[in-house]
């Protein structure tokens, strides 16, 4: 029987998986090597992996044992508790200069426990200009016994200056069949459901796992992904838009509503709400307001991402089409629509099809600017319905 290792969940990514194993073996051995250094980019694709290969990464580093996934320092690691490791994921829309301050002074310390002091930063390209500086001056002059391991969709996302200093690891997209095996195996899902899940996820590990799990999720994608059938003129591309938007900003407040509050609470109770005396600690209301603030854009955020990921399904939709035109019946992602795929095709010509994926596209990278959403799937709505 094979060892557990903190790099089990890394579908797909075994050259990754090489690379982080000498680096580690690299700060054991006590010599100066090029398989280890201070700072790391990793990129890939949503789905790829790319925050969960810098936790094991980090895992690894204040490991007794390299990363065996069972230990304390392991399981800290994932819960958020290791005292040398710091993690850095924002709900927001950008991470700000004040949060990379408050975060280069707690991690200005040495190692409490002897080994690495380890920050890892999921969402490095949402730093703004003015927070890439200030972690700029930290990379530069990093600590003896610091590693810093950001994480972005691509190298271009990272602020040029800052790339040139690390380290880059590109991971890539799992297969359809790697991600399916994963869910047969470690999730006990049927071969059926797992296929499924793996395709229409398109290698988006942890997409399937909540696809195959949640059936009320594959029901609103099945709303989502025959939305374009729905489109025959102006009034109905409005439509469509509105169903769009309604749905993700409907599945961010589900996601929010018992989450905010249970926040809120916690705050209150820890300023002293329902304790015998004259209530609530001062800055009482004051903090619960910036936290209303916070929840307010972690809201908008989610809305954001929900119909990111809408659109990416509706543009699996249009590269089915493209494929039937160009004669690959076998590759479709959309298999369960084969039929309505192969009308729809032979209806359109597949210079209009690219047009649409494009617009697709351009909406995507609309909303990633903060363009008002609604407005934005109205204007691409009315695009897909030519």
């Amino acid at each position: 029987m094979s060892t557990a290792s903190v790099y089990d969940d890394l579908v797909g990514q075994e050259h990754i998986v090489e690379v982080l194993r000498r680096a580690v073996a690299a700060t054991r051995s006590g010599e100066e090597s090029q398989e280890m250094t201070h700072a790391w980019v990793f990129t890939g694709p949503p789905g790829s992996g790319r925050s969960s290969a810098a936790m094991a990464f980090a895992q690894a580093l204040v490991c007794p044992k390299d990363g065996c996934a069972s230990c304390n320092a392991c399981r800290s690691v994932l819960n958020g508790a290791h005292p040398d490791v710091e993690t850095i994921r924002t709900e927001g829309l950008s991470i700000k200069i004040d949060e990379v301050r408050e975060l280069l002074a707690r991690v200005a310390w040495a190692p409490s426990m002897g080994g690495w002091r380890v920050v890892v930063m999921e969402d490095a390209d949402r730093l703004t200009e003015s927070a890439a500086n200030a972690l700029l001056k930290a990379i530069e002059e990093p600590g003896n016994r610091t590693v810093w391991l950001l994480c972005a969709p691509t190298l271009h996302d990272v602020l040029p200056t800052i790339r040139s200093r690390c380290r880059h690891l590109q991971l890539v997209t799992p297969s359809t069949a790697a991600v399916a095996q994963v869910l047969q195996n470690r999730d006990g899902i049927s071969a059926q459901m797992a296929d499924f899940a793996a395709r229409v996820s398109q290698g988006h590990i942890g997409r399937a796992r909540y696809l195959a799990n949640n059936e009320s999720v594959r029901n609103t994608r099945t709303t989502i992904m025959k939305l374009p059938l729905t489109l025959k003129g102006i009034s109905s591309a409005f439509a469509a838009a509105q169903s769009l938007v309604d749905l993700a900003t409907d599945q961010a407040n589900i996601s929010a509503e018992e989450r905010n509050q249970s926040e809120i609470d916690d705050l209150s109770l820890a300023y002293g709400k329902g304790a015998t005396g004259r209530g609530m600690a001062t800055g009482a209301s004051k903090a619960i307001k910036e936290l209303e603030k916070e929840q307010k854009t972690r809201s908008t955020r989610m809305v954001r991402d929900g119909l990111d990921a809408a659109l990416l399904d509706i543009a699996t939709f249009y590269r089915d089409v493209m494929m039937v035109q160009a004669g690959a019946h076998d590759a479709l992602i959309n298999k369960e629509l084969e039929n309505q795929i192969t009308t729809y095709a032979a209806a359109t010509k597949p210079h209009t099809t690219i047009n649409k994926i494009n617009a697709i596209m351009d909406a995507r990278t609309n909303l990633g600017h903060n363009a008002a959403p609604l407005l934005t799937i109205e204007a691409l709505m009315c695009v897909l319905a030519r």
